[in-house]
């Protein structure tokens, strides 16, 4: 398997898990990044919402082939969202919009998202 191949699968099932846990336990996601947003039912609606596209995308990167037409588009789209999830978990951390630790796992795992669609999307363009 290549190394593309490999990346490309991590990041769909990182995102599915998340997604699918987001979706149907928005709850215990939330204990998980910490007490304050385990304790505040405001984050329920939103990570149901979060959960439903991350759960999509994810379907969508597991069922790409290498050599498909669309697998560039789409992981141009996974760099920019991850990147972009990197960001705002970093700038809602420092405005103190996210509990510390929650802010901290949250960038890791946007971070590590990020780096494995880029090695995904570098493995596309040089197999094309």
């Amino acid at each position: 398997m290549k190394l593309g191949d490999v990346t490309r699968t991590a990041l769909a099932c990182v995102r599915i898990f998340n997604g699918a846990l987001g979706l149907v336990a928005a709850e215990r996601m939330a204990k998980s990044l910490g007490d304050e947003l385990g304790d505040d039912k405001r984050f329920v609606y939103p990570a149901r919402m979060f959960g439903i596209r991350t759960l999509v995308l994810g379907v969508d990167l597991l069922t790409l082939k290498s050599g498909d037409a669309n697998a560039r588009r789409v992981l141009r789209q996974a760099v920019l969202i991850h990147a972009t999830d990197t960001a705002a978990a970093v700038y809602a951390g420092r405005r103190g919009e996210l509990p510390a630790r929650a802010a901290k796992l949250t960038t890791i795992i946007s971070a590590v998202n990020t780096g494995l669609a880029v090695v995904s999307l570098l493995a596309a363009e040089k197999d094309s």
